[in-house]
């Protein structure tokens, strides 16, 4: 009886080769079926030249990079955690997957821009299954890297509501330290002569505690589950901005060149560990920033086919990332101000 362990070893294994392969293949037949629609003969040459292609550059690097680098991986495991801030398996996917399968889709629409007719007009609009499998397949391997360090069977209390949970229960209100510092004046001296960041109180509103079986069980939070929500919501913008390209005005345009490239830009975060401190400083610097200016070029040029709520969002994303890191720290913004509430 082979262990669970073992077994769950295989099944995320299977499903991040599947995720690894099954784009590239989808997105070249896509292409190799709009090749053969202007070819004007009824001969497929071409259509299964390409497909036959497209087989032996998944198996290419199947073979020749992904299986090495994960049997390496796994024996090696002191290599393994000498790779520190990356995750060699998310580059592989956004390299060898991602960028291929955003090019022939790119391809796809050039083709059929070039060969169609007028009786053969182009589609109002692009098919979203091929661009929604890439994608999708790309936070599969996400959630399954950060899914591995956690049993997939028995309960599983969050570190993040043990954490925020303790860090309730230790932070007094600002009303508190006032009447204390009333009761003992020496308490005054001691505090005065703190620096500034320890005297920093936070405060916010009382959570609350449930007694009752029935809201225990429906507030219950498990991190496993939150790996699924989170790691959708994390790319949620760059799915919107991909969903734009679909649009006839866009795709029709040399508009899809900047729409692909900068959300397959914003993709290149994925390699970087979830917790690696300069994560925020790339989310403004490979997404929020330069979807500022595609978003504001795109709804000056062709209007309103991007939502307006998607830029408000990169520009307040970005506008509170340089006002609370670098901003707060001039003396003009460095006074320090405690709410009543």
């Amino acid at each position: 009886m082979a262990s669970g362990k073992l077994i769950k070893l295989v099944f995320f294994e299977l499903l991040e080769l599947a995720a690894f392969c099954i784009p590239t293949l989808v997105i070249m037949e896509q292409f190799a079926t709009a090749y053969q629609k202007t070819s004007k003969s009824s001969d497929k040459t071409h259509y299964w030249l390409i497909v036959s292609c497209s087989i032996a550059y998944v198996a290419s690097v199947t073979l020749l990079i992904w299986v090495p680098i994960k049997v390496l991986l796994y024996k090696k495991r002191h290599l393994y955690r000498r790779i520190t801030g990356w995750r060699p398996v998310l580059m592989m996917c956004v390299v060898l997957t991602t960028l291929p399968s955003f090019s022939f889709s790119v391809a796809v629409t050039e083709v059929q821009k070039n060969f169609n007719v007028s009786a053969d007009p182009l589609p109002d609009s692009l098919p979203d299954l091929p661009v929604s499998l890439v994608l999708l397949s790309l936070i599969l391997v996400d959630i399954i890297e950060k899914l591995r360090i956690y049993p997939l069977r028995g309960s599983q209390k969050s570190f993040e509501d043990e954490h925020s949970h303790t860090s309730l229960q230790q932070i007094k209100t600002v009303t508190e330290q006032v009447r204390q510092n009333e009761e003992n004046p020496a308490a005054k001296t001691t505090i005065g002569l703190r620096p500034h960041s320890q005297v920093l109180a936070v405060v916010g509103p009382q959570e609350p505690s449930f007694h009752s079986r029935i809201l225990r069980t429906m507030s219950h939070r498990d991190v496993r589950a939150e790996l699924f929500l989170w790691g959708f919501l994390l790319w949620s913008d760059t799915v919107e901005m991909v969903r734009v390209a679909g649009h006839p005005a866009v795709y029709k345009s040399g508009w899809l060149y900047p729409v692909y490239i900068f959300s397959f830009i914003s993709l290149l975060r994925m390699i970087f560990t979830p917790k690696n401190p300069l994560l925020s400083f790339l989310g403004i610097l490979l997404q929020d920033l330069p979807f500022i200016f595609v978003r504001l070029s795109l709804i000056i040029a062709l209007g309103t086919i991007t939502p307006v709520l998607g830029l408000c969002k990169n520009v307040l994303v970005t506008f509170s990332y340089v006002y609370f890191s670098y901003l707060t720290k001039l003396r003009l913004f460095s006074s320090f101000e405690m709410s009543p509430f």
